[in-house]
């Protein structure tokens, strides 16, 4: 078999060099602004991370799950991304790209890996914000209820997930609110996004600090009521939780530092949204028996119990504004990958047509806001939570596979951070992520499946014939390939 030399349009393997990553993110006519340091980074990677995970899925993961045995699975799964979160950071801080995996992968792997990950990614965003735009509206619906308002059933579920339900319209709105808000610039959404961090976090702490006094260690008995087999599905599940600091990597290109801020950036996000998670948990199944906490809403419900009911509706502002922010960069991350791929022409043009006056991408934005507000709408929270995590999985198994192969390929590379102990780091990452992949039910592989087969078949009809790489589009640069003549 022979493959050309220069990645001709025969050759599913061509690849991007470090020089065309730098020629795309600084074309004038193209590229987005840059505007944000590593204390945005942060607050960008927190507000990503706490949310849905902390103020939603604890309460059904400990009941269903784990028990009080969720404080294992929350280590276990931080441990997980604490490997992959490395890979990340020294891709991140090499390649300036919009992308992030899809775009490490373009340069590390080869093209098809790319746009496997790519369509991985569009799977990963595109159902996380529909399955987060849920959750707001449990505790949204819920804090107009503590104040006597109360939306009609069927405009407040969808039929899969309540009797009665029809149509979830909170859902449906704060997506729409959040997408014209994300037309309007990256600076100024991050200022939203900083203000809206500084409050959850504030009040993550508060529940902490009022409720650490009213642990009875005996909720925490017995501790493994499900087994280890529990321990392991809960790490399975609540790994959404985790899912945010992987988006940090999507604003690469608009890093005023990238080389510098982006560890700190994906690294501390992670490191402080970890410690806060234990606390809340342990605090969270000592205060309240698991077997209660089978609730959309469960660090309400927990002071609730506690008669503290004053704090508890703090509790539902702090968690509205905590998975506000969620959703704010889950949509921003959702775009970027649209605009990274679209660029390189795997995806229409259209989709990387930037607003002349915010720097925007304007029918990536309305595109993520109309396909989450309607899966929202209609859909229920769990059918969504464990499809975002295989997509999810499947990206941190394969950046670190990438950081292997091009610490190997390419060791020249001018890296500002490297993940320490390669390959040892990485395979560790592979192993925990591919462990915790086992652990998820057959009909989410079931349906994982179905989407990759979906994604190859397009690629073939759309994405290898218009790849930028086919046209040879780049000035002085080459278009690499793994395969010379074979």
């Amino acid at each position: 078999m022979t493959f050309k030399k220069n990645g001709g349009s025969s050759n599913i393997l061509r690849k991007k060099s470090l020089d065309m990553i730098i020629e795309d993110a600084n074309d004038k006519k193209n590229a987005l602004k840059k505007s944000l340091s590593w204390f945005d980074l942060i607050l960008f990677g927190i507000g990503a991370i706490i949310g849905t995970g902390i103020f939603v899925l604890t309460g059904v993961a400990a009941a269903k799950y784990a028990g009080p045995g969720l404080i294992l699975s929350f280590v276990l799964s931080g441990i997980a991304c604490t490997f992959a979160a490395l890979s990340y950071a020294e891709f991140a801080s090499t390649f300036p790209a919009a992308g992030s995996t899809y775009s490490y992968s373009y340069v590390a792997l080869g093209e098809i890996f790319a746009w496997i990950i790519g369509w991985d990614l569009i799977l990963e965003y595109a159902f996380a914000i529909p399955t987060i735009a849920l959750g707001w509206s449990g505790y949204f619906t819920s804090l107009l209820h503590s104040f006597g308002v109360n939306i009609p059933a069927w405009a407040a579920n969808s039929a899969s997930s309540a009797p009665g339900g029809i149509i979830n319209l909170p859902a449906i709105g704060i997506v729409l609110l959040l997408g014209i808000i994300l037309l309007f610039g990256t600076k100024e959404s991050s200022i939203i996004n900083n203000i809206a961090v500084i409050f959850k976090i504030t009040v993550v702490l508060f529940f902490i600090a009022v409720a650490v006094g009213h642990v009875n260690p005996s909720n925490w008995k017995p501790f493994l009521p499900y087994g280890w087999k529990g321990v392991f599905s809960g790490a399975a599940i609540i790994f959404f939780a985790y899912i945010g600091f992987d988006s940090v990597s999507t604003a690469a290109e608009e890093t005023k530092n990238p080389a510098r801020d982006m560890p700190i950036g994906i690294l501390g996000s992670l490191g402080i949204s970890t410690l806060l998670y234990i606390a809340v948990v342990a605090i969270l199944t000592g205060v309240v028996s698991y077997t209660k906490l089978n609730t959309p809403e469960p660090v309400a419900f927990a002071l609730t119990s506690l008669g503290i009911n004053w704090a508890s509706g703090l509790v539902s502002f702090g968690a509205i504004a905590g998975i506000t922010t969620v959703l704010l960069v889950m949509m921003y991350g959702q775009t970027r990958i649209f605009f990274a791929m679209s660029r390189d022409g795997l995806l229409p043009p259209f989709l990387s047509k930037l607003h002349e006056k915010y720097k925007t991408p304007v029918a990536s934005t309305i595109i993520v806001a109309l396909f989450a507000a309607v899966v929202a709408g209609f859909f229920s929270i769990d059918e969504l939570a464990k499809l975002v995590n295989i997509g999810t999985m499947f990206a941190f198994v394969l950046v670190s596979v990438a950081v292997i192969v091009l610490r190997y390929t390419k060791p020249e590379l001018p890296r500002k951070f490297r993940c320490p102990l390669v390959p040892l780091i990485p395979i560790l990452s592979i192993a925990s992520t591919v462990f915790l992949m086992i652990s998820l039910p057959l009909e989410t592989w079931i349906r994982f499946i179905v989407w990759f087969v979906l994604g190859i078949i397009i690629y073939f009809f759309y994405g290898y014939r218009h790849s930028k790489l086919a046209q040879n589009d780049y000035k002085g640069t080459k278009v690499e390939s793994l395969y010379k003549e074979v």
